[in-house]
């Protein structure tokens, strides 16, 4: 899908108010950002993010705060591909 923000999918399909909005940059490399309904400060407050830092950040998070959380699964390199190669 498509909106002002740029292409996006829904990471948790029931989901509505929290997109994954997808791009490449300059150098083609696939790039993630999170918008939620509920708290716009994340859009505001967080930039483009590659799958790298994104694995990174999630590991961290599960080691430092809350094992049984997976938040890498927001964010489909699969599935931003698949948007990507359709725009």
């Amino acid at each position: 899908m498509k909106d002002e923000r740029g292409i996006y999918y829904f990471p948790v399909p029931a989901d509505r108010s929290l997109r994954v909005y997808v791009r490449k940059n300059a150098d083609g490399e696939i790039e993630f950002r999170l918008w939620a309904e509920d708290t716009p400060e994340i859009w505001e407050k967080h930039p483009w993010l590659n799958h790298d830092i994104l694995s990174r950040a999630s590991n961290l998070y599960k080691e430092e705060r809350n094992s049984n959380v997976n938040q890498l699964s927001l964010y489909d390199l699969s599935v931003a591909k698949s948007l990507l190669e359709g725009n």
